[in-house]
C-alpha cells in the first residue's frame, strides 16, 4: 500500500506508516515469513509503539474444512492454528483470521454448523494460552469465496455464540458486507457483541473510503460514540496510482478521523 513512499522493504512500508501516524499493522501473509524477519518486525514495532494487526490463521477457499468433520482435515486446521499461536507469542499479536472454508454437500447444514463448532473449540484450547483471538470472517459468494460455508454475519454470530469461548469473534468487512446488500449499522446494532474487529474498504471499487458510495463519516462517528477500541484495518486498494495516491489514502484517513 505504501510501497512507493517506503519503499520496497516492508520494514520501510512499516517504518512510513507509523512516521503517518498508524498505530497499528497487519500482515495477511506474516505465518509465512521467516522467524528472523518476524523477530526484526516485531523489534521495529515495538520501538515505533505499534500494535500486531490480523494475520491469517487457517484458510482453506477450495475445501470444506470446518463444516466436514473429517479427521485429517481437523488435524491439518489444529496444526494451522499450532502455529499461528506460536507466531502471536512471539509478535505479541492478538488476532488471527480465520476462513471455515467450503460446504460440504454431503451433510447437511445442520450437520455442518455441530462440525464447525466442535472444531472451533478444539481451536479455542490452542489459542487461549497465547492471548490469540479468532476472528471469523463471513465472505459473499462472489469469485474465489464461491461455496463457502460461512457466508454471512448473522451466521457466524450464532456459531460464536455456539462456541462460547472468549477466543471465537466476528471480523466485519465492510466492503464485503456491502457487496452482499447488509445493512452496516444495523449489524453492528445486532451482532455487536460479538464483532471485535473491523476492515474497511470502499463500495463499490474496494479502494480508499470516500472513493465510493459507503458513508464512512457515519460509521466512524458510530465507533467513537460507542467507545470502539479495536483496530480498523485497511482492507483495499489505493484508488490512484504512485505516491499520489498513497498520500490520498492517508489523506482519506485524517480526513474522516477529523469529522
Amino acid at each position: 500500500m505504501f510501497r512507493h513512499s517506503g519503499g520496497d522493504d516492508l520494514l520501510d512500508q512499516l517504518r512510513f506508516a507509523a512516521d503517518e501516524g498508524f498505530v497499528a499493522f497487519e500482515d495477511n501473509g506474516l505465518r509465512s515469513r521467516s522467524l528472523a524477519f518476524q523477530d526484526r518486525m516485531r523489534r521495529e514495532m515495538d520501538r515505533r509503539g505499534m500494535q500486531m494487526g490480523l494475520f491469517v490463521g487457517t484458510a482453506d477457499f477450495a475445501n470444506p474444512t470446518f463444516a466436514s468433520g473429517r479427521s485429517d482435515v481437523r488435524q491439518k486446521v489444529l496444526a494451522d492454528m499450532r502455529l499461528a499461536a506460536q507466531t502471536a507469542r512471539r509478535m505479541n499479536g492478538r488476532w488471527c483470521s480465520v476462513i471455515l472454508g467450503k460446504s460440504d454437500s454431503r451433510l447437511s447444514r445442520r450437520q455442518q454448523t455441530v462440525n464447525a463448532v466442535d472444531l472451533l473449540r478444539r481451536c479455542a484450547d490452542i489459542c487461549e494460552p497465547a492471548g490469540l483471538v479468532m476472528l471469523l470472517e463471513p465472505i459473499g459468494h462472489l469469485g474465489s469465496a464461491a461455496g463457502l460455508f460461512l457466508r454471512s454475519l448473522p451466521q457466524a454470530h450464532e456459531i460464536c455464540c455456539a462456541v462460547n469461548r472468549p477466543s471465537c469473534k466476528i471480523l466485519l468487512d465492510v466492503y464485503w458486507q456491502q457487496n452482499a446488500g447488509a445493512n452496516i449499522f444495523d449489524q453492528l446494532r445486532r451482532y455487536g457483541s460479538q464483532i471485535a474487529y473491523i476492515q474497511v474498504g470502499d463500495n463499490p471499487g474496494r479502494k480508499e473510503p470516500g472513493t465510493g458510495s459507503f458513508d464512512f463519516q457515519s460509521l466512524f462517528r458510530w465507533l467513537r460514540e460507542q467507545r470502539y477500541q479495536g483496530i480498523v484495518g485497511m482492507e483495499h486498494g489505493n484508488f490512484l496510482p504512485g505516491r499520489r495516491g498513497e498520500q490520498a489514502v492517508i489523506e482519506a484517513y485524517l480526513r474522516h478521523d477529523a469529522e
